[in-house]
């Protein structure tokens, strides 16, 4: 199944997800979230799917949001598709995969977090660019982040917003490999493959296992992100953020407080 910016198939008991959208960089509009959404939705019931890969075309993962399609959303931001993505994905039962070449920013960056195995190209560059559009972290990533690395270096990805190497994603342990870019996603459909075949009733406990203390800490993490995140969406410094983006200059948030 497939529409022109989420293409969907189904081999060997593994469901891609891919971005198809690289005339934008693939940046992910509600219709898109919506459709990855119902994908994952199905694959949880169907006997079929053991494992998600989730990738992005050739040369570019994810660029984040499409901000104009995500800023002309109405409603309570836990109402939007986007929020409907993110519970879905965050508590869906089986094992997913991610090969990752190119930009992978924002959401592109902390869907990661929710992969059980992340493959990487070296010439990725992931990037939290939240507080540079002002705005804040979403999908757990201000409680995921410094779990894995240690506050100090979640405070360097997060406060600052720099894009970071895919070696310094592995070194910080948020992919599991990077190899030439022509190689991962090869080795990502490789690992889906090993997935597939193992007992599938064994693998979807592992993984509860390993999540199941951070079950109700992360579904608490994610509605509070929310909440900041849908009071800073309509407020004055992402304003100023994306008029500085649309005029090509830096933003100035010298009068904010």
């Amino acid at each position: 199944m497939s529409d022109q910016n989420i293409v969907t198939t189904l081999s060997e008991r593994i469901l891609t997800l891919r971005f198809n959208r690289p005339e934008k960089k693939n940046a992910i509009t509600s219709a898109m979230y919506t459709q990855m959404a119902d994908a994952l939705l199905a694959a949880e019931e169907n006997p079929d799917v053991r494992v998600v890969l989730i990738a992005g075309t050739a040369d570019i993962f994810c660029s984040g949001n499409d901000l104009q399609d995500f800023l002309a959303g109405e409603g309570s931001i836990h109402d939007m598709p986007v929020a409907r993505f993110l519970r879905t994905l965050s508590v869906f039962t089986k094992p997913v995969v991610a090969a990752v070449n190119g930009p992978a920013v924002g959401i592109g960056t902390t869907l990661l977090l929710h992969c059980d195995l992340v493959y990487a190209g070296e010439g990725a560059r992931l990037q939290l660019p939240f507080v540079n559009l002002g705005i804040c972290p979403e999908f757990c990533s201000s409680y995921l982040l410094p779990r894995i690395m240690g506050h100090v270096k979640a405070a360097e990805l997060i406060l600052l917003g720099d894009a970071f190497s895919a070696q310094k994603a592995f070194e910080l342990g948020l992919v599991n490999a990077v190899v030439p870019a022509a190689e991962v996603e090869p080795l990502a459909l490789e690992k889906a493959r090993r997935l597939a075949q193992q007992a599938p009733n064994a693998l979807r406990i592992s993984k509860m296992l390993m999540k199941r203390f951070n079950d109700s800490t992360m579904a608490t993490a994610l509605t509070v992100e929310l909440d900041h995140f849908g009071q800073l969406l309509h407020g004055p410094e992402l304003k100023e953020a994306v008029g500085a983006f649309m005029e090509k200059r830096k933003p100035d948030f010298s009068s904010f407080n």
